[in-house]
């Protein structure tokens, strides 16, 4: 059994204020307050590992370690399937140096058609870790599934969602209403997963 998350602040291991703000919302209803990483000066871990849920443990046992509260931290990506995966665990390196999504979207598009694939099916995955500073830890991950639309659309949302388009829906994450956006995300189904095991 995993152990209740019973305190009320919280660590988001998490530099990109557009994660932060969405787990914020995800946290609201359960009187949680999260405090960002960076709100807290605490350092940016070098992501070595090789997967969603590698990355999101080692930022999340950083934060906790730093300080001294529970930390949740979220490791998230695309992952196309004509690319074989990519850009993945890259998602926002693919972003450069400056966290430019347009160019990020601009590669993906590009690679994509540079395959000669048609297949325009992706994922958004997300892995999200509890890490307690006594160095218990949950870790849950989450997927939606869907296909790649070009150009962008829609201003909501952040990172790649104006080029995605979910399963069933027909409308990118970028034009999607963020609540309606919150109950079908792959945040949204790890964060189901954390709400079973540690909140309920």
């Amino acid at each position: 059994m995993t152990r209740r998350l019973t305190e009320k602040r919280i660590v988001v291991a998490s530099h990109n204020r557009g994660k932060v703000v969405e787990i914020a919302d995800l946290l609201r209803p359960f009187g949680i307050t999260p405090v960002s990483a960076a709100e807290l000066n605490l350092p940016e871990p070098e992501e070595t590992e090789k997967t969603f849920k590698g990355n999101a443990l080692l930022k999340a046992r950083a934060a906790a370690k730093a300080s001294g509260m529970p930390a949740l931290s979220d490791d998230s990506g695309l992952a196309v399937a004509a690319l074989n995966g990519d850009p993945g665990i890259y998602s926002a390196r693919w972003a450069g140096p400056e966290k430019d999504f347009t160019l990020a979207m601009r590669k993906v598009e590009d690679a994509l058609r540079a395959s000669g694939s048609d297949d325009r099916s992706a994922k958004f995955v997300c892995a999200l870790a509890l890490v307690w500073p006594d160095g218990e830890e949950a870790v849950f991950e989450g997927k939606v599934t869907g296909k790649l639309v070009w150009p962008p659309r829609g201003e909501n949302g952040f990172g790649y969602d104006p080029v995605f388009v979910a399963d069933l829906q027909d409308v990118t994450f970028g034009e999607m209403d963020p609540a309606e956006k919150h109950t079908i995300s792959h945040r949204a189904d790890a964060f189901r997963q954390l709400l079973a095991a540690c909140l309920s």
